[in-house]
């Protein structure tokens, strides 16, 4: 996924409100960014770090800036946006980029199912079980090369967990994709000690055979594309 306008680099002054970030401008001036990102961005938000910001000139939006990515040190960046998985991982599909989901060749997103619940995508091929993904994006990293899912109690994921169990049960595949929206990481955990109850959740759905896969991505001020398979250690 290119990003439509070229980013900006910038540096965080402060995040908050959850979806509101200051910014400094190379020339100095300040603006305040659109954070699309309702988790706690833990380890990404400390003041004076390096940004890369989409401008937008489109009158129906308030802010005139998207916070889009975070570049650490050694070249490395991280996409703060949570909206983008979803669009990274749908190309992927429909370009049978992904192995393990590669035979399906209908991909449809945003389907009802569960209780009052959209499912990210729904794969479905002649011949096969249908395919029930939901995606989550990662961005934790707390010791080097490992990436951890949640950053922050997250009731609607083990919502997520225990839905598709119930399409396991019911003879469908369902998969939960983890996309780590980092560069830096070669493995994948889930934060037990953050949210006990949304681990105890995946691990009862994996009883139940929902399948977990991780994938990374290449990201730069230009796109960001998924990359290869990561490591789950669960």
């Amino acid at each position: 996924m290119r990003f439509q306008t070229p980013l900006i680099p910038a540096r965080l002054i402060r995040r908050y409100k959850r979806f509101l970030a200051d910014m400094r401008l190379e020339d100095g001036s300040e603006v305040t960014a659109h954070c699309a990102n309702p988790g706690s961005m833990m380890g990404l938000k400390e003041p004076g770090t390096k940004c890369w910001l989409e401008p937008n000139d489109d009158p129906k939006k308030k802010l005139k800036f998207g916070w889009r990515l975070i570049e650490h040190d050694g070249g490395h960046f991280t996409g703060v946006d949570t909206s983008i998985p979803n669009r990274v991982v749908y190309a992927a599909l429909q370009d049978r980029f992904i192995p393990e989901l590669a035979a399906y060749g209908s991909v449809r997103p945003e389907v009802k199912y569960g209780e009052n619940s959209r499912v990210d995508f729904l794969l479905s091929e002649p011949g096969l079980k249908s395919a029930y993904i939901e995606v989550k994006s990662v961005t934790l990293c707390r010791q080097t090369g490992l990436a951890e899912f949640p950053d922050a109690v997250t009731a609607r994921g083990a919502k997520h967990l225990e839905e598709l169990a119930h399409m396991a049960r019911a003879g469908h595949r369902a998969v939960m994709l983890f996309l780590v929206q980092r560069t830096d990481c070669r493995k994948v955990s889930l934060a037990s000690d953050i949210d006990p109850n949304y681990a105890q959740a995946f691990i009862s759905a994996a009883s139940e055979g929902v399948e977990a896969l991780a994938y990374d991505c290449c990201i730069s001020p230009d796109e960001i594309a998924i990359n290869g398979a990561l490591e789950f250690a669960g």
